[in-house]
């Protein structure tokens, strides 16, 4: 596989699925995505680098429709518009995130390995942040004791 940088689409395989998404019917690009995150979110054994560089390209499609995502600016991303996706893929995409930088994934044993991993990680939680940021500490008091019993 060859990758030229961190980003999404930087690499052969994420810039072959853009090709794919391209050529596909506007109709049948949402569920190329969809099937791409399940394949990753739903490994219960090994993840293999390929879906493992499709899943964060597909995740980073979704985090472009996202209110406070950004763009994928990439000369390799689809050149083609996409449909609106669905809310729902947000949480996939959050899944196959968690499983791509996992114990089990090939690409993660790749990136550790490689003098850029700790950028590539950062980059993936990245995405995953705009997905599912965490929530922040709740401000003032849920229960007020007032002292009574009973």
């Amino acid at each position: 596989m060859g990758t030229w940088d961190i980003g999404p689409f930087d690499n052969d395989t994420a810039a072959d699925f853009a090709g794919d998404l391209d050529e596909a019917a506007m109709e049948e690009r949402e569920p190329v995505i969809r099937r791409v995150l399940s394949r990753a979110a739903d490994s219960t054994g090994d993840l293999d680098a390929p879906d493992a560089v499709r899943a964060v390209a597909a995740a980073a499609l979704v985090v472009a429709q996202h209110p406070g995502g950004e763009s994928t600016c990439s000369s390799y991303g689809p050149s083609e518009a996409l449909p609106k996706l669905p809310t729902d893929l947000r949480t996939l995409a959050v899944d196959a995130l968690d499983q791509v930088v996992g114990e089990r994934s090939e690409l993660a044993e790749l990136w550790d390995d490689a003098a850029d991993g700790q950028r590539w990680r950062h980059d993936i939680a990245r995405l995953r942040a705009v997905l599912d940021p965490p929530h922040p500490p709740q401000a003032g008091v849920l229960f007020e004791t007032t002292g009574h019993d009973g």
